[in-house]
């Protein structure tokens, strides 16, 4: 551990924070130890309990810390954006530019897909998750709809989930060492035709 300057308790409850992610992503949430969270941040495992009731609770923390910086590009990439046709557009080339955290979303919501059979408090905590990603992206289609720019046939509830899918999907990819031959491209170039009606 290193024996560096001492850190405020939000920064090192951020550090920590930033870690567990990082090491969750990497070995699953099994497969990382609160041990080695702790190691890899500088602390002791009685320092990081302090800051984190249990690993279950760490590990709800990173699946929130890294949607809501997914959530905050997906803004940005949005508020940056003057042709509403091309929010979604945005928002998946924020999520594909943004790579560490992308990651990290994905790989924590497969996890947390595979845990949530086992474990009843994952399961509530993710389904509560996304369906509050799924009401951002909801959201971002009806807005969208209500320039003209995405067809009003379209169902906006039901075009989130498809959003959220296919962000499932390229974590899926991401496991198995991509999809054949540009088939992620031409699934989003599909996506785009449908949406804007052309």
């Amino acid at each position: 551990m290193s024996a560096g300057p001492r850190l405020p308790a939000e920064e090192r409850r951020a550090a920590v924070l930033d870690t567990a992610c990082r090491v969750f992503a990497r070995c699953s949430y099994r497969g990382a130890t609160t041990a080695e969270i702790a190691r890899e941040a500088g602390v002791t495992e009685p320092i990081l309990y302090r800051h984190f009731a249990s690993k279950q609770a760490l590990y709800l923390a990173c699946i929130e810390t890294a949607w809501q910086r997914v959530r905050a590009a997906w803004d940005e990439a949005v508020a940056n954006e003057p042709d509403p046709g091309a929010w979604t557009q945005a928002m998946a080339d924020a999520f594909f530019e943004f790579k560490e955290q992308r990651s990290a979303v994905a790989q924590l919501w497969l996890q947390a897909l595979t845990e949530s059979g086992d474990d009843p408090e994952i399961r509530r905590y993710l389904r509560r998750h996304l369906r509050d990603v799924h009401a951002f992206v909801a959201d971002v289609v009806t807005r969208c709809q209500a320039t003209g720019a995405i067809p009003a046939a379209r169902d906006p509830r039901a075009e989130a989930w498809i959003f959220v899918a296919v962000g499932l999907l390229t974590a899926v990819a991401g496991r198995l060492g991509g999809l054949p031959a540009n088939d992620l491209e031409r699934i989003r170039a599909a996506r785009r035709a449908w949406l804007s009606g052309s």
